[in-house]
């Protein structure tokens, strides 16, 4: 998969001939450790004068240095090599016969042959050949839009509000009305209002689609039908079983059997299904406590705090840290949960371009050299960054070593949401910090939530024990709110303890080694395809743009009619330009039901015309 750095250049997938004539991948790793000697001399001799060519000022020289000194000293490890199963790759297409939902198929479809096995790998920061925003840049794709298309999709949005605007000249809507309410200032947004019943209203029926099932690897859609154009819904007592690509399930343990909804469902029988208190009163147990203090061995910190959901951990926390005297640094591609949170604690908000590191420092460069307005300048009562390990909409990691280094240098706090990483990136499963192989204490406040890699919901604080000790006392979340429901506790305890190994398994880390090795090969063949992703690499999350407003719908439902089911994302949670599909993988998906999924979703993209990626297209088959 080709990127494109600062400077233009293409970094493309490089392959190899092997002592038995066939051709294979090089297969890159993940920020793995990899010896010169596997380097070739092309590669080097190429990347070095390109490296003696970019222009660097003071501050980044600085910054690059303090990343190479003592100070951080994280080199990226990531991933272990992950390799290919003995054999080649027979690469066909798979045919809706091998592999089809409906069929509750129960091989994983690899096809093997002989050949002997040959690695050639792209180099890594650990090298000392890259720096780490070249990495960054090698790893990460985020193609921009071809004109043609950027103008049929501004083109189609605005026909869309016209169409709307005439449509609610013409004819009554069929939405309730306030009466009475003369004199009185409009309780609801107009413009809001009038998205929502006429350009949303056509696509409705690609959203917020009931399931009957858990969310594993497949699951059942009830189906529903419209009889007057998405203004309501009907049951029509059918349902269908899809491939599931649409759902946090990153691990694979949203199971109806095993042994997490075993234990589950043990401890529903023994203590019911919730304590309807808070913490702070009568909801506290002694499973609560154990789940905080495997929470706390498991980021390795010592200690640690949870919630009962997720997207309050943000939102209520967050005013408890931060005050009106506060300065926060925030990526502009962080969750509604932490923008709630922000607003909740009155601190002032500065923004930074999305992982941006030059942006970043520009931020709090400038926040410290004029400090607090509102007190005529004098210095912050603190000064806080706030990003997230994968960004959820964009696919995209942070650049967390990067981060560590201007955090220590402008003596800022650091809060890391890992709602999206923890569980599905390092070697075992312990988030961003593991794979760039950092330190958990020079992250300040480590969050996390339950509901993605766990197969649950609720969400923790990991951290000190003065930080934890002071959110036990402040946090409204656990002084106010209802404590986790018994059998999620269970679930949450069960799964962590396979990932961490302390059933005396190899499960855990078989299921991080899957998701990695289903991330690489998903996001290769859709490079291979031609179409547009966002993101990097190894992130488990995968948007693919589609852009225009009309084909997100068109693509949701022609999937759905092959028993594929996948997310949708357009205006306002995304910008107008950037409409996508956003594809979710899990260790749970076996080879076969990714097959099946990229020879449909090519097929469709072959129809609607999706490949818009002006990239160079690997011709070669991708190994799994």
């Amino acid at each position: 998969m080709g990127n494109v750095d600062d400077d233009g250049a293409t970094f493309q997938q490089s392959y190899v001939k092997c002592s038995n004539g066939t051709v294979k991948t090089s297969t890159p790793i993940s920020n793995g450790h990899i010896p010169n000697q596997h380097l070739s001399k092309s590669w080097r001799d190429v990347q070095q004068p390109q490296q003696q060519k970019e222009p660097q000022d003071d501050h980044e020289e600085e910054l690059q240095q303090l990343l190479l000194n003592k100070q951080l000293k994280f080199s990226a490890p990531a991933y272990t090599e992950i390799r290919t199963r003995s054999g080649g790759l027979n690469f066909k297409g798979v045919s809706e016969s091998s592999y089809h939902p409906a069929k509750q198929a129960e091989a994983n479809g690899y096809v093997s042959q002989t050949g002997s096995s040959c690695d050639k790998f792209k180099p890594s920061r650990a090298d000392g050949v890259l720096s780490a925003e070249q990495e960054h840049y090698q790893k990460t794709s985020f193609e921009d839009v071809p004109l043609y298309t950027a103008c049929l999709t501004y083109l189609g949005f605005y026909l869309l509000m016209i169409l709307g605007y005439i449509n609610q000249l013409l004819f009554v809507p069929k939405v309730a009305t306030e009466k009475g309410r003369e004199g009185y200032v409009a309780l609801y947004d107009a413009f809001e209002s009038f998205y929502s019943r006429y350009v949303y209203r056509r696509v409705r029926d690609c959203w917020n689609r009931p399931i009957c099932s858990v969310p594993g690897d497949e699951l059942v859609l009830k189906d529903r039908v419209t009889d007057d154009y998405g203004w309501s819904f009907r049951f029509t007592g059918t349902e269908t079983r899809c491939l599931n690509l649409g759902s946090y399930n990153y691990l694979g343990f949203a199971a109806a059997t095993g042994p997490c909804a075993d234990d589950s469902e043990n401890r529903a029988r023994q203590k019911g299904l919730a304590y309807c208190s808070p913490r702070s009163e009568l909801g506290n147990t002694q499973l609560h406590i154990d789940l905080e203090r495997l929470t706390a061995r498991y980021c390795g910190v010592e200690d640690a705090i949870v919630f009962g959901m997720g997207f309050a951990t943000n939102a209520l926390n967050l005013p408890s840290l931060l005050g009106p005297d506060c300065l926060v640094v925030s990526d502009e591609k962080n969750h509604a949960s932490i923008i709630l949170g922000l607003r909740l604690s009155g601190a002032t908000t500065r923004v930074f371009k999305h992982n941006s590191m030059r942006d970043l420092e520009r931020v709090l460069r400038n926040g410290i050299c004029y400090g607090n307005p509102k007190k005529g300048g004098k210095p912050w009562d603190k000064i806080m960054i706030l990003v997230e390990g994968i960004f959820s909409m964009e696919g995209s990691i942070v650049r967390l070593p990067e981060i560590i280094a201007l955090k220590k240098k402008y003596k800022a706090y650091l809060y890391l949401d890992e709602a999206h990483s923890i569980g599905s990136m390092g070697p075992t499963g312990r988030g961003v910090v593991e794979y760039f192989g950092a330190d958990p204490k020079d992250v300040d406040i480590l969050m996390g939530t339950f509901t993605k890699s766990f197969g649950s919901a609720g969400g923790y604080i990991a951290g000190s024990k003065k930080l934890i000790d002071f959110l036990r006392t402040n946090s409204h979340a656990h002084c106010y709110a209802g404590s986790i429901s018994p059998p999620i506790v269970q679930q949450i305890y069960t799964s962590m303890s396979i990932i961490m190994g302390e059933d005396n398994t190899d499960t855990g880390r078989q299921k991080v080694q899957q998701l990695a090795r289903n991330t690489r090969y998903f996001r290769r063949r859709l490079a291979q395809m031609g179409v547009i992703t966002y993101g990097h690499e190894d992130s488990p999350v995968v948007p693919m743009l589609v852009y225009l407003f009309s084909k997100i719908g068109a693509v949701i439902r022609t999937l759905t009619t092959r028993h594929i089911a996948v997310v949708g994302a357009g205006f306002p949670a995304t910008p107008i330009m950037e409409g996508r599909i956003r594809f979710c993988l899990s260790a749970a998906h076996t080879k076969e039901q990714l097959d099946y999924a990229l020879d449909v979703i090519d097929d469709v993209s072959e129809n609607l015309g999706l490949k818009y990626s002006r990239k160079p297209r690997d011709p070669h088959p991708i190994e799994y």
